[in-house]
């Protein structure tokens, strides 16, 4: 297989030290499992242009590129597959709207979940990068040969 690296856009919302987090369902991606509100950078768009979209369509919420901040970054690469992914997380400085399930054909479930009691099956990369956000750390790696 060729070398493939992809782009993941991923929304972190925080509202007093609570998470909000989708329950998967329906993509054959780790459904059953929870994840932030996320997607990929589609062609001819930016990762800013891209996650205004996915916060869009995902949550049914109003964001401006001006209000993203770059919280933390995942390199994250399977050997199996050959891919490489970066893993973009976004923070809000403010939003409009209300966080709801706009696609519940993939999302069976919103919910406000605790920083300190997320739940087991989180994906692993967004775990990663949660308790990395809570750090200050701004990036970090999964799944190369150094990264155990």
């Amino acid at each position: 297989m060729p070398y493939r690296s992809l782009i993941g856009l991923h929304l972190v919302l925080i509202e007093q030290d609570r998470v909000l987090l989708g329950l998967r369902a329906g993509t054959a991606w780790c459904d059953g499992w929870w994840h932030v509100p996320a997607g990929h950078l589609e062609e001819g768009e930016s990762f800013l242009a891209g996650m205004v979209r996915e916060a869009r369509e995902e949550l049914g919420i109003a964001l401006e590129e001006a209000d993203l901040v770059v919280a933390h970054t995942v390199h994250d690469y399977d050997p199996k597959t050959r891919e490489s992914r970066l893993q973009v997380f976004f923070t809000a400085k403010q939003y409009a709207g209300r966080p709801h399930a706009a696609e519940p054909d993939k999302c069976a479930e919103l919910r406000w979940w605790p920083l300190s009691a997320l739940p087991e099956n989180l994906v692993r990369y967004t775990r990663l990068a949660l308790i990395c956000i809570q750090r200050g750390q701004s990036a970090s790696t999964l799944g190369w040969p150094d990264a155990c």
